[in-house]
């Protein structure tokens, strides 16, 4: 087991190499400012506090679901559950101890726990090898495909909407609805295409971006068009609703980009992506300067996943 981490400290050392250093001290800095800023303001508040633990056990649990190693593990080290348990506590430790700097003892001890628990998790499984007719649709909205193989989220909308529903006359339980079915919606685009789907993307990497942001807004839209409906019939208004779905549209179009800005490093891939979901969320403080913050990784975003997919069609 120590060779293999030796090996995994060695890749992780390749992919930061390949990042760049100075990206990498430019991006780290701006991507602790921001967590930092969202740590601050939910350790200032005794019951957001506790939304902390259930944030970095869903992100935990993503990375662990999408691991590459797992197989191998189960056939190297059949006791790996506990060395994956460790490493899980120790990369939340940061935010536990951000948490008892604050007195919030509890929040704490259960962010470790709840991220150390998601080694118990099993991994996503293969999708089955069936044959079947090409189709269109399947081929240029896979992600829609995949998001119908979660039944529970039709339940999770329709709770949304009736606690939409429910609390229309102050504005705040519409927006926070629109707020977890987006945070929903990003795990759709979490892990990366295999490269025989990227085939035909060299080609033209620019239209095959715009292909998968376009596809990606227009099942947002559709879905979240109800719960917009909600806010902007209540003190909000059609203003408010239209700041709140630009918010969102910009976020979604990040996280779609962040997915090619390293590919096919999915470590890389993943941590960009919650970058770029922090930052966002970060712009909903009062500081403007997050709002330059947000321009700036959207601007990125978009020359670095262009710029990779490029690279690869010259190889």
């Amino acid at each position: 087991m120590l060779h293999y981490l030796r090996l995994r400290a060695r890749l992780l050392g390749r992919q930061l190499g390949e990042l760049g250093w100075w990206r990498l001290l430019v991006l780290g800095a701006l991507l602790l400012l921001a967590v930092a800023r969202a740590l601050f303001t939910a350790a200032t508040h005794p019951q957001l506090a506790w939304a902390v633990p259930l944030a970095v056990a869903l992100f935990t649990r993503s990375l662990h679901r999408r691991r590459a190693d797992l197989a191998f593990l189960h056939l190297a080290a059949p006791d790996f559950r506990g060395w994956l348990a460790v490493e899980y506590a120790l990369g939340s430790l940061p935010v536990a101890l951000a948490l008892l700097g604050w007195g919030r003892v509890g929040p704490a001890l259960l962010t470790v726990a709840g991220a150390a628990a998601v080694a118990l998790v099993p991994a996503a499984a293969a999708p089955a090898s069936r044959v079947r007719r090409p189709m269109w649709f399947r081929s240029v909205a896979f992600e829609w495909v995949s998001v119908g193989r979660w039944p529970a989220l039709g339940l999770v909308w329709l709770a949304l909407l009736a606690a939409a529903a429910a609390t229309r006359a102050n504005s705040t339980g519409p927006a926070l609805a629109i707020l977890v079915w987006l945070l929903l919606m990003l795990e759709t685009y979490g892990p990366a295409e295999p490269w025989s789907w990227l085939l035909p993307a060299l080609r033209t990497p620019g239209a095959w971006l715009r292909q998968r942001v376009g596809w990606a807004l227009l099942y947002f839209g559709l879905t979240v068009a109800p719960l917009a409906a909600v806010l902007a019939l209540g003190p909000a208004g059609a203003g408010g609703t239209a700041l709140v779905l630009g918010w969102c549209t910009m976020v979604l179009t990040m996280v779609v980009l962040a997915k090619y800005a390293f590919y096919p490093h999915a470590t890389l891939g993943r941590l960009t992506q919650a970058g770029a979901v922090v930052v966002g969320l970060s712009v909903l403080g009062s500081n403007p300067a997050y709002l330059a913050l947000l321009l700036a990784c959207f601007l990125g975003l978009l020359l670095k996943s262009r710029s990779r997919l490029e690279q690869y069609r010259r190889e």
